[in-house]
């Protein structure tokens, strides 16, 4: 049993699942821009959903874990806690992406509606923490509602990168999402999408071993679980989004990488559901406490940011990052400061 080692063997597997997350990550990059390609689902829809939600599969379950264990701050505040960390991510990509903007290079409908998508979810937390604590077989009925806005709001997507009702305008910074070889769409996509299944397999498994190594550094160190889930397990199971992004700017893939985190973002929220499921004290959000709430409404905030950013499509900023990524990013490294020193 991990909780036996010793705490020099706890960090020891801590760090190696963060490694397994990392490699896994860049490895589905790849997979995942070879699929939109042979599919013709686009970057933005195929980062939003299909790679989103893979490289979010760790994160789940950890919550899932967490809640399994009546931990429900560590399980609450690891998605949420992701969702802002993620978000920063892509501020960084920006810095990588030197030829403009990221937001205006990667322009992009689809990305627009997941970002608004996102926004509306993250609100749904607030309306169940308010609300009486009204249990359907212990689960609260917002969590029913997250699922029903989130299956809506993918359906929506794919519409929406089908038929959009306006386009952005074309400049010379501006990434067209198009198959970089001609013969692509016809090849078959069986191959990358075992591939990419068998890394879902690897990250799902490594999710389960980071959860359980971060209950044993809770007791053996007496970290509250909302700093254990908001700062140390969202941060290493948002790795792969970290890598994944990078790997796509680095691609070319401006679309998937800007869907790929706001789709992880969006698939996120689903921890809560799935936790609240998992926990059966009663209503997961009326068992955590201001500090996981802390983290909804900064997540709340910089997606605020990268959905202004997204429409306004500034094509620079200063130095190698625009103005919103900047904000982003000063807004994420300080709430991080005030959550570490107010505990």
């Amino acid at each position: 049993m991990i909780a036996e080692l010793p705490m020099p063997a706890i960090w020891a597997i801590f760090a190696a699942c963060a490694a397994v997350i990392g490699i896994g990550g860049t490895a589905m990059t790849r997979l995942a821009d070879i699929i939109a390609d042979r599919t013709g689902l686009g970057e933005a829809t195929t980062g939003g959903i299909l790679l989103g939600a893979a490289t979010s599969l760790s994160g789940s379950v950890v919550s899932i874990t967490a809640a399994l264990d009546g931990r429900a701050s560590l399980a609450f505040s690891n998605g949420v806690g992701g969702i802002a960390a993620q978000t920063a991510f892509l501020a960084l990509a920006d810095v990588v992406h030197r030829r403009a903007n990221l937001e205006h290079a990667a322009a992009e409908l689809a990305n627009v509606f997941q970002c608004g998508l996102l926004i509306l979810l993250l609100t749904l937390p607030f309306v169940a923490v308010t609300s009486p604590e009204f249990t359907v077989f212990a689960v609260h009925p917002v969590s029913f509602a997250i699922l029903g806005v989130y299956l809506a709001g993918a359906f929506a997507a794919q519409k929406v990168h089908d038929e959009p009702m306006w386009r952005p305008i074309r400049t010379e910074e501006t990434r067209v999402d198009a198959p970089e070889d001609d013969e692509e769409p016809n090849r078959s996509v069986k191959g990358p999408a075992l591939k990419f299944a068998g890394l879902m397999a690897v990250l799902g498994c490594t999710g389960w071993v980071l959860a359980n190594t971060a209950g044993v550094i809770i007791d053996e160190l007496g970290i509250s679980g909302s700093i254990v889930g908001a700062l140390m397990t969202a941060t290493v199971t948002s790795l792969p989004e970290l890598v994944t992004t990078i790997a796509a700017v680095r691609r070319g893939a401006l679309q998937l990488a800007v869907g790929g985190i706001i789709g992880g973002n969006t698939f996120d929220t689903l921890f809560l559901v799935a936790s609240d499921m998992a926990y059966r004290e009663g209503s997961l959000y009326h068992n955590v406490d201001t500090a996981d709430l802390f983290w909804v409404a900064i997540g709340l905030v910089l997606n605020g940011i990268l959905l202004i950013g997204l429409l306004m499509r500034e094509k620079r900023g200063t130095g190698n990052i625009g103005f919103e990524s900047l904000n982003i990013l000063l807004i994420y490294v300080g709430a991080v400061a005030l959550r570490s020193l107010v505990g």
